[in-house]
């Protein structure tokens, strides 16, 4: 109710600005004007971008915030990253939030990794072909090396 006007003009033309036709009345007989009811006064959807640099780039984005007092403000709106990424696969790690490198630095330990081995580099499912490879390469090993003891005993 604090954004009506308070002088009876002005308060009689923001009134008849909302007013809507019954069905039974005819745009003629609208009192405002004669304009159909389409026609409203849209409050002010403009507001001036704080600071230096007028421009709309990557690192300068801000969104119209309407305050509680229905003024319309600008809030910042900060660039988000794309997080770590796996180191063989390039996919987002899970468990580690995005942040800026800034704030990565200055966070704690057991939000930067995951307490397993490559935790925090690499994700599990490349991490248990690595694990599944080295077995089976171990493996091949111990065979081959079990068929050159048969064939020098024979």
């Amino acid at each position: 109710a604090h954004c009506i006007p308070q002088s009876p003009t002005k308060r009689a033309n923001f009134e008849a600005s909302f007013q809507v036709l019954s069905p039974h009345q005819s745009h003629s007989q609208s009192s405002f004007l004669n304009r159909p009811f389409k026609y409203f006064n849209m409050p002010d959807s403009r507001f001036t971008r704080p600071g230096r640099k007028p421009y709309n780039t990557r690192s300068n984005k801000w969104r119209p915030i309407r305050t509680p007092g229905g003024r319309l403000v600008a809030q910042k709106i900060v660039k988000t990253s794309k997080g770590p990424r796996c180191s063989d696969c390039k996919t987002p790690l899970a468990g580690i939030k995005h942040m800026k490198q800034s704030d990565f630095k200055n966070s704690k330990k057991r939000e930067r990794t995951v307490s397993r081995a490559y935790g925090g580099a690499t994700c599990a499912g490349c991490v248990k072909t690595r694990i599944v490879r080295a077995f089976l390469l171990e493996e091949q090993k111990a065979v081959k090396k079990l068929l050159a003891e048969r064939s020098n005993k024979k």
